[in-house]
Order: C-alpha cells, then sequence, then structure tokens
C-alpha cells in the first residue's frame, strides 16, 4: 500500500460544490489537487441531478443567484451557455389555503380573514412593544419579530417538520441567520403604499422574481466543473471513502486514506488537506488523535436528513410553482417541488410532469426506513389531499434518501464547533474546513463556494489572508437583493476581514 499519485498541493475530500470549487480555483493556478469523493456515481453532493427513466431531479431545489459578484462570475465562466431564466414562485400552503413566499401582506390579510388578520396586527404590535428578554431560541427570535400569531401560523409547523424538535430547542442562530431582514411592518407598509420607481430604466429584476437555473439541473454545472478540473490536471477519485486523516509534522504532509468500492485501500498525499466532509465524521479520522473534548464535541453535532419521493404524473397544470412550502400540520411532506417549473427539460415528456415531495427525517427511523412503495403511496395521497394532483394521475415514482442534509441548529452547536475549531488550530496545520457540512453552517450553494474560493486564495498565498468563518455570519435575508451586487468577500453584508499578519 503506498501513495496513489504524487504530492498535491491540496487533498480535497468531497467533490460537492466547496470541493469542487477549490479544486477548480486551485487547478486554475497550476496547483496540483486531487479530490475524493465517496459517492460511486455523482459529482456535486445536494446539489448533483439525479435520474430516473429519462426524468431529471433537483435534490432540495437549488437557484442560482448570489450577491457576490465572484460566485456569479465563476457560474458564467465554468457553464456560460446553459442557463435558463426561470421565473421565480413560491407559495406556503397553509389551512388549505396558498400564500405567496416572500408573504404579502394583502394577500395574507385576505386569505386570512378580517379577525385571524386583526389578531395577528395586535399580537404584532404586543411583541414590539413588550419583547421576549433573553432571546435564545428561534421561537423567542420570530416571536419577536412577527408576534406569536403569526409565529405559530407560519413558521411554527413548517419549522418542527424540517427540524423534528420543537422551535424553543432550536438556536436563534437559526432565524438571525435565514429569515433576517424581513419585517411586517415594512410588508404591511409596501402592500398599502408600494414605491413606485421614478423611471423605468430604473427598475432591475430581483432574485424575487426571477433565477438562472442550469438546463438539466444544478449537477450539470458541477459535472463540467469537474471535467474541467480534469482538463487542468487535476485528479478526482470517484467512490473513495476516507477512512483516516494523518499529519506528518516532520514532512508537512497530509496523508488521506480511502477505501474503495472494491474494498481496498488507499493513499493520497498532499500539503494542505481541504474537507467538506462533515466534523462529526471528520473527527474520528484524525491522526494523531483530538483531544476528547473535540472528539465528543464533533459526536454531539447532529444533522437531519431528507426523503424526496419522486412522482411522475399526468401534465393536468397543476401548479406552477417552483416548489411549495407545506405549514400545514396534517400531512407529513414538508414541500413540494415541480421539476418541470424549474426547467422545461428536466421532463422528457410534456404529457407528464415530475413532482418532489420532500419529507424530512432522521437515518434510520420509521419515515426513513418505510419501504419505498409505501412512501410513494403516501406522497400520491398527500398530493390529493392537498388539491395538487390525483392519485390516479400518478403513473410511477422513485425514492431518493439524502444523509446530513441540514446541519442543526440546536442550542449547543455553536459551542461544539467552537470546541472543533480550537483543537484544530491548535493541533492540524494546514487542514482547512469548508462548505455547509465541512463548517457545520446552514450555507447556501454560494457561501459553500465562497468559503472554498477564499480557502483556496488562503492557501496560494501561503498564510491566512481571509477569515472564512465570517461567510455568511451577517446574511441578510437570502431571497432578495441583486445577483452580483457585492464585491466583497463574503458577497453579503459582512465582508471577511483579512487576517491581521
Amino acid at each position: 500500500m503506498g501513495p496513489q499519485n504524487q504530492k498535491a498541493k491540496a487533498v480535497i475530500v468531497g467533490a460537492g460544490p466547496a470541493g469542487l470549487t477549490a479544486a477548480y480555483c486551485l487547478a486554475k493556478k497550476g496547483a496540483p489537487v486531487t479530490v475524493l469523493e465517496a459517492d460511486p456515481q455523482y459529482v456535486g453532493g445536494i446539489s448533483r441531478t439525479a435520474s430516473y427513466k429519462g426524468f431529471l431531479f433537483d435534490i432540495g431545489g437549488h437557484r442560482f443567484f448570489s450577491k457576490a459578484k465572484q460566485v456569479e462570475d465563476l457560474w458564467r465562466e465554468i457553464l456560460p451557455d446553459d442557463f435558463l431564466d426561470r421565473p421565480r414562485m413560491s407559495r406556503i400552503f397553509y389551512g388549505g389555503k396558498f400564500y405567496s413566499y416572500p408573504l404579502r401582506a394583502m394577500e395574507a390579510f385576505l386569505n386570512l380573514g378580517p379577525f385571524q388578520s386583526t389578531a395577528c396586527v395586535l399580537s404584532y404590535l404586543k411583541a414590539r412593544a413588550f419583547p421576549r428578554p433573553d432571546v435564545k431560541s428561534f421561537q423567542d427570535w420570530v416571536t419577536n419579530q412577527f408576534g406569536e400569531r403569526l409565529f405559530n401560523i407560519f413558521f411554527k409547523t413548517y419549522t418542527e417538520k424540517v427540524w423534528g424538535m420543537s422551535c424553543k430547542e432550536i438556536s436563534a442562530d437559526w432565524a438571525a441567520q435565514r429569515i433576517k431582514g424581513l419585517s411586517l411592518g415594512a410588508a404591511i407598509k409596501n402592500a398599502l403604499f408600494p414605491e413606485k420607481p421614478k423611471d423605468k430604466s430604473q427598475v432591475v429584476k430581483t432574485l424575487i422574481s426571477s433565477f438562472r437555473y442550469p438546463r438539466k439541473g444544478p449537477g450539470m454545472m458541477w459535472e463540467q466543473c469537474a471535467k474541467l478540473i480534469r482538463q487542468m490536471g487535476g485528479q478526482i477519485h470517484m467512490g473513495r471513502r476516507v477512512t483516516g486523516c494523518r499529519w506528518d509534522a516532520a514532512t508537512s504532509t497530509w496523508t488521506v486514506t480511502t477505501r474503495n468500492t472494491e474494498g481496498q485501500i488507499e493513499e493520497f498525499q498532499g500539503e494542505h488537506a481541504i474537507s467538506s466532509a462533515p466534523i462529526r465524521e471528520l473527527i474520528p479520522s484524525l491522526d494523531p488523535k483530538p483531544a476528547q473534548k473535540a472528539v465528543d464535541a464533533a459526536a454531539s453535532l447532529r444533522y437531519r436528513d431528507f426523503i424526496t419521493v419522486v412522482l411522475i404524473v399526468k401534465d393536468k397544470d397543476a401548479f406552477p410553482d417552483n416548489w411549495i412550502y407545506i405549514h400545514d400540520p396534517s400531512v407529513k411532506v414538508g414541500r413540494i417541488q415541480n421539476f418541470k417549473s424549474w426547467s422545461p427539460e428536466m421532463v422528457p415528456d410534456p404529457a407528464y410532469s415530475c413532482y418532489g415531495l420532500e419529507y424530512f427525517c432522521f437515518e434510520g427511523d420509521g419515515v426513513w426506513t418505510s419501504p419505498d412503495k409505501d412512501l410513494i403511496a403516501l406522497g400520491a395521497s398527500e398530493l390529493e389531499k392537498i388539491g395538487l394532483g390525483r392519485k390516479a394521475d400518478v403513473v410511477d415514482g422513485c425514492v431518493v434518501r439524502q444523509i446530513k442534509a441540514y446541519p442543526v441548529y440546536d442550542d449547543a452547536y455553536s459551542r461544539h464547533v467552537d470546541t472543533v475549531r480550537e483543537e484544530l488550530n491548535t493541533r492540524y496545520p494546514n487542514l482547512h474546513l469548508v462548505g455547509r457540512n465541512g463548517m457545520h453552517k446552514y450555507n447556501n450553494q454560494d457561501h459553500a463556494m465562497m468559503t472554498a474560493m477564499l480557502t483556496a486564495e488562503n492557501i496560494l498565498a501561503g498564510k491566512p489572508v481571509f477569515d472564512i468563518w465570517q461567510v455568511n455570519q451577517d446574511a441578510e435575508y437570502h431571497e432578495g437583493g441583486e445577483a452580483g451586487q457585492e464585491t466583497g468577500a463574503s458577497g453579503l453584508r459582512a465582508v471577511p476581514t483579512r487576517v491581521s499578519s
């Protein structure tokens, strides 16, 4: 057993958006890179495009927009001719009615009725006048921002479906990161007194009205990225599950050990190691062994998994949305995608539509272990119950299980991540964490890419120039704003500061 290649500048664990972005940026500058991916078939991680009988589907839904000019430019560079400009439409289903998302105050007023709407406004005013002190939980944060009634209607049920835990157990960090910038007062004001631009030339299409999307789904981007990395001399090895990461201080070398699909052990060496693997999996693989407090902290980090029940349905123009959030507690499904609305090329036969019903769960629980045929039957039944299709029109289906889709923001996660970071910074030089699971941060695809782009810059500079942990640290509402409007390193309001020398 020996190294399978010459020593690379970086060995990269994971071929998702973060891992491939890091590899692309390094390879583009002539740095040798090796990418190791556990999946034997797909690159892209959760951003891959899966397929079934010619039907293509997106695992989770990936709109291509970013406030970071660097990310937008990179997307165009990798995939210049295959983007579609798609209309954006998302709604909330609650109490048998549909609400536009982001919420429109007048529509919500009409759907809720005058009594419920008045009660919501009074609840909001009460929350603003007497906010909850010492805000720690998601429930505290949202109630202070919107009032208890709106929290119960538009936030509680869906959030608890997604995370499988009470909103009282979810950290306020989650709310601050994902829905910061939304204001009920501003929404009411804009509904009653909409601002009109002085000049039509000033109207800029925002992310709320449209987004770009690859013709064949998000995997198209990452398959092309992988192809370009190989053309630049980079290596990408599929079906390699990492079993160990060893640091040799004497030679300043990382050796990453993998097991391939045939059970063979292989080793890959690099000056740097970049990991987008879940922290809970990375820490036990390190050699020398981390301190026990770091091992315990990593083991305490939790993840939420989900299942996509894909239904192929006779096309009856049931709904035009890209996806619908299902807040209604009478059904188990949490979100429903219409892949035809993402791109018509995702569906090979125009006589059919292809829907993805997402069920949030934990790996190994009752939903996760249900037979595929039972899940397809459940999906068809709930689709009809919501009113988006008939069971009789469902002609086929399949099930896709996605592990570790979301890092859980419970009340202790931040403390655990800090413990791990301290250990890694102290004892493991040239080890870089990137991406959603790699950093245990609920990053969007563009945020994950930005952490990788900045990491590549740090490696090429030979010193820590940027603090990547500031990416998406101060994010405003992620559905608003204009693509490419920010040139700062984070592409958001908080620009990662250069590390003082």
